[in-house]
């Protein structure tokens, strides 16, 4: 593909050599350079492209996207932003240039924000595959894995190929591939959305995460639409305020187009605000307040909900508010997307569905006493859960809980997850999570500050999550749940850079049928 192509949609504020060249592929690492392609210099979080331009222009680089010109583009031709954007050619290379190879006279290219850039021309070196696709997008703090899956399914139900970009797997419609991060980096996330578009996806669903939308993992993209699930503290240690991490959540549908469906939280305070600006169609969901798509929850047990929505009772193998709310934005989405399609086929289509693994997977024992593994990392979703399982049991049980958190990450939601887990549980044992590079008894410390010398006096301090759960184990009695909290699919602990092989529904069944 020309890289006259590529750059289309980029403002350039300068060039050096001859932009007329055919490009193999696009890399922001250097490490992935191969012949041919264009190295985007991005200045990441941990380290700044442009300190490996000259490890891409080795590795074969033939154009070098960058926000300073570097040593190496001073013996190249310069050439003006008008001639490279408005010209049906580049102006001509000198005799001794014209007869480099694209190896010896890279091409230079400079903008303004090569972050910006990256997203911009990999969408279009991989042929712009959102306009292939009815591309959803979901941004909260919690429920974005539950919703971009349930979704996923529900269409594929309905008949529809799909593809899902997920924290737990991405689908290119029945291919899973395993998921790295929540958004991936844009190359990745564009040749992923490019898979989907060549398997003949028409729709596809992704979790949009505050950094995406910081760092414009997503520019270049063309959503169908929108949909805000709640906002609680998290990810404070990237943001440093929470009015900057909800800033970044609003640019998402801020800059949605007209012709998009925008649809919001009317339960979470921040719900209006994220639509105050979007030019989307606005529409919100609510267990609480007659709106656009309103809920109720009717029954509630460990195997389900019985909900009504919409003035009709559907039955779920799901549990607890936060759940209903998930269901219903899944609802609201199909609605949108799908305007001909009769609402009862979409809540019958809802009746088939199940949880996200590890989001409140239940797991009995021969003892007597039920498990619950979850995701919860935050204090909001750890509020929500335990909340859940307190509707359950109807004070017909004790509920242990164990949680940890996470290393090198926001320390000040530490002590706020150990409040939640202590004032909703009656025994709290907090353990390791994922330590990352920080010590265990660190973390663990950091959450007993938030507990009174009361709590702390009560609360047992295990290191080793695997004797955190066993001992839970040994405490609960017949009619208890243990909520196992903070990992939910995740099958490793992180330790020192290392991840070992971790998982806790593996953990907690050999404990039972041990």
């Amino acid at each position: 593909m020309k890289l006259t192509d590529i750059i289309r949609r980029i403002p350039i504020l300068a060039t050096r050599g001859n932009a007329d060249i055919e490009i193999t592929g696009v890399a922001i690492d250097s490490r992935k350079v191969e012949p041919g392609n264009l190295f985007i210099a991005v200045r990441g979080t941990q380290a700044d492209g442009h300190q490996f331009i000259p490890a891409a222009l080795r590795a074969g680089a033939a154009a070098v996207l960058c926000e300073e010109m570097p040593p190496e583009a001073e013996n190249t031709q310069d050439f003006s932003q008008k001639a490279l954007h408005f010209s049906e050619k580049a102006l001509p290379l000198s005799e001794e240039s014209a007869a480099a190879s694209p190896a010896a006279r890279p091409v230079f290219l400079q903008c303004a924000s090569t972050e910006r850039a990256a997203g911009l021309a990999a969408h279009e070196f991989c042929g712009a595959p959102t306009g292939r696709l009815r591309l959803v997008g979901v941004t909260g703090t919690n429920g974005k894995t539950t919703i971009a899956t349930l979704l996923y399914h529900l269409f594929r139900h309905f008949g529809y190929k799909a593809g899902l970009i997920s924290t737990v797997c991405n689908y290119v419609d029945d291919r899973p591939s395993a998921a790295t991060q929540t958004t991936p980096d844009p190359i990745s996330l564009n040749r992923l959305l490019r898979e989907m578009a060549d398997a003949g996806c028409t729709y596809a669903f992704m979790e949009v995460s505050s950094h995406a939308v910081a760092q414009h993992r997503i520019e270049g993209l063309h959503f169908a639409g929108g949909i805000f699930t709640n906002l609680t503290r998290d990810h404070l240690d990237y943001h440093k305020t929470f009015e900057n991490y909800r800033d970044a959540k609003k640019a998402f549908f801020d800059h949605l187009p007209a012709e998009a469906f925008a649809l919001s939280n009317l339960d979470d305070k921040n719900g209006p605000v994220m639509l105050q600006n979007t030019p989307a169609r606005r529409e919100f969901y609510s267990l609480r307040t007659l709106c656009d798509f309103k809920g109720k929850i009717l029954e509630s047990h460990f195997e389900g909900m019985l909900l009504e929505v919409d003035g009709h009772e559907v039955a779920t193998h799901f549990v607890g508010r936060f759940n209903a709310s998930n269901l219903l934005a899944v609802y609201g989405a199909a609605a949108s997307l799908l305007p001909g399609l009769d609402r009862q086929e979409i809540l019958v289509g809802l009746s088939t569905l199940r949880p996200v693994s590890g989001r409140f997977e239940a797991i009995r024992s021969p003892q007597g006493y039920t498990a619950i593994v979850d995701y919860a990392h935050t204090p909001d979703a750890l509020a929500n859960v335990l909340g859940a399982i307190h509707e359950i049991l109807l004070s017909r049980g004790r509920i242990i809980t164990v949680v940890g958190a996470g290393g090198n990450r926001d320390r000040g939601k530490r002590p706020l997850m150990a409040q939640e887990a202590a004032h909703r549980s009656d025994r709290l044992i907090i353990t390791s999570d994922n330590p990352r590079f920080e010590k265990p008894e660190d973390i663990m410390a950091d959450m007993l500050e938030g507990l009174t010398p009361q709590e702390r006096a009560q609360a047992l301090a295990i290191a080793d999550r695997k004797e955190a759960i066993r001992t839970a184990c040994a405490l609960a009695q017949k009619g208890d749940v243990i909520l196992i909290a903070g990992k939910g699919h995740e099958n490793y602990q992180e330790i020192k850079g290392v991840k070992h092989h971790f998982d806790d529904k593996e953990v907690v069944r050999e404990i039972m049928n041990s």
